[in-house]
């Protein structure tokens, strides 16, 4: 008889300490109660850069997934990056120096171009600061600087005080000018609006459209026409002798947008030799593209940070180990316990199944806080009965999705959804001599009211998450300071996870897995 190991996921669970807004702490929950006294238990981290993601930003299911399963921290494109400066490697990156040759090679000028912004969502001025020195110190004659202004991610008039820092940096430097401004609104459209990329383009190679002597006056010109950073024209920024610098065949280009989606249209009609959106009054078929990640598959540029290939996730471990394992969840979260949690692989390793069951069809989800989890419960009783499966995943969605409603009485319910499927299921594992681990991929439904200004909180949360460990051997009733421990103390991240499981299973822990096995801990 097969002993199945479960990773339950309760997404969006988060332990949070106040009582307020609190759907978790004001639910009745007496199985998760009962699990608590009788399991060890400890925190997980699941947000910020123990997850990959910026300092201090929230988990989400993408990123606490794609953990979860990987058993290793995979850095998302702004820390990556960040940390690449911080340790050196940066400036040793073999696309931007190959960018920087070419451009040396062709007695060409080197464009960067990007949003500054200090949003952080699409762009950082710390890596266009990293890029210009990098560049200088590779010898690069000539650096021009196009600038998308923001004000969606960042205040509608912050792009002033951005110009005057990014100008205060290069006031003394006469290799570096800026040549151009743009609204993102222009330079970035993912839309299929190609008219405002075309006037971007046409601005960029061409020259064509506003010209002005100074990029601050520009900013504090369109202020007062009452357009804010978002909106400012395409504007071509004279140098000191009156020169509007293009960019031309022998020149190099770096896009040092780190976020690809924004970033698509204009760098396609820069490098796809068949380009059809616009007629392009210069094409310059040999130009010299790099891009700080890759925007998308197959276009003809250098990538500085290409996408990190995760291979010997938790389920390639247990497929190449020749066990089967089954994957279930509601549509709402289908792709996180599949693509996301294989680390981004689309199709099932071998000997894995999957079973997804439908979302109900509703306006909002706090009109059926319940979902399809007594549904996804059933199911997985009646499959685990087949004696088939030695790894299971489940995830319930409730807590997340009926969170982001911000209804608290319906999370509430929603909750006690969860602890009455729990119900049903531990005993019917423990029946089979199976181990339950339960932990989530972020916080949510913790915290519904915002402490500061007591209004409904549908965000995420940065709260740690709970991580039991449940079999018949670990079972005895916890003192009250053990269950204050494993109910307070943060000793692990999502990532040690999945080498904790396979610790569990007797399965090796490849190299690649750098998160650590906690079964010591979880005593």
């Amino acid at each position: 008889m097969i002993k199945p190991t479960f990773l339950i996921i309760l997404d969006g669970w988060g332990e949070n300490p106040n009582y307020e807004g609190n759907a978790i702490a004001q639910a009745k929950t007496p199985v998760v109660d009962k699990i608590t006294r009788f399991y060890p238990q400890t925190l997980l981290q699941a947000s910020g850069i123990s997850v990959g993601l910026p300092w201090e930003e929230m988990g989400n299911s993408e990123v606490g997934h794609l953990t979860l399963g990987a058993g290793r921290v995979i850095y998302q494109n702004l820390p990556r990056i960040t940390l690449s400066i911080q340790d050196g490697s940066f400036f040793k990156n073999e696309s931007l120096s190959a960018t920087f040759e070419s451009t040396k090679k062709n007695s060409g000028a080197l464009h960067l171009m990007g949003l500054a912004s200090n949003g952080g969502v699409h762009s950082s001025l710390d890596h266009l600061y990293a890029l210009i020195e990098y560049a200088k110190n590779a010898g690069v004659g000539k650096i021009f600087l196009h600038l998308f202004t923001d004000g969606r991610d960042s205040s509608p008039q912050s792009g002033e005080k951005v110009i005057e820092e990014i100008e205060s940096r290069i006031a003394d430097d006469r290799l570096v000018t800026i040549a151009s401004l743009s609204g993102r609104y222009f330079a970035m459209d993912r839309n299929d609006n190609w008219n405002r990329t075309e006037k971007v383009y046409d601005l960029l190679t061409l020259g064509e459209g506003k010209t002005e002597k100074n990029a601050l006056e520009t900013i504090k010109n369109s202020y007062q026409a009452n357009i804010t950073d978002e909106f400012i024209e395409p504007t071509a920024i004279a140098d000191a002798e009156g020169k509007i610098n293009t960019i031309d065949e022998k020149d190099s280009i770096i896009f040092f947008n780190f976020r690809e989606d924004r970033a698509r249209q204009l760098t396609k009609a820069f490098v796809l030799p068949t380009f059809l959106k616009f007629k392009r009054k210069k094409y310059l078929p040999d130009i010299d593209f790099a891009c700080m990640t890759q925007y998308e598959e197959n276009l003809p540029v250098r990538v500085a940070f290409p996408p990190i290939a995760v291979r010997n996730c938790l389920g390639e471990v247990i497929s190449r180990a020749g066990l089967h394992q089954l994957r279930i969840s509601e549509t709402e979260k289908y792709a996180h316990v599949t693509y996301f949690f294989n680390g981004g692989e689309e199709d099932p390793f071998p000997n894995e199944e999957r079973i997804l069951v439908p979302s109900q069809t509703v306006s909002t989800y706090d009109k059926a806080p319940e979902m399809s989890a007594l549904t996804i419960t059933e199911k997985v009783i009646r499959e685990i009965g087949k004696g088939k499966y030695s790894f299971v995943l489940v995830n319930f969605a409730n807590p997340d999705m009926i969170g982001h409603t911000g209804n608290l009485p319906a999370t509430i319910s929603a909750i006690e959804t969860i602890d009455e499927c729990l119900g049903k299921l531990v005993p019917e594992i423990l029946k089979l001599n199976g181990t339950i681990f339960i932990t989530a991929d972020h916080g949510n439904a913790e915290e519904l009211t915002n402490p500061r200004t007591e209004e409904a909180d549908t965000e995420h949360s940065a709260f740690p998450v709970p991580f039991w460990y449940i079999n018949s051997q670990n079972q005895r009733r916890r003192t009250e300071s053990e269950i204050m421990e494993g109910k307070n103390s943060v000793k692990g991240i999502l990532a040690d996870v999945a080498p904790t499981i396979l610790a569990s299973m007797n399965l090796k822990i490849p190299p690649e897995m750098t998160g650590q096995n906690l079964l010591e801990i979880l005593k």
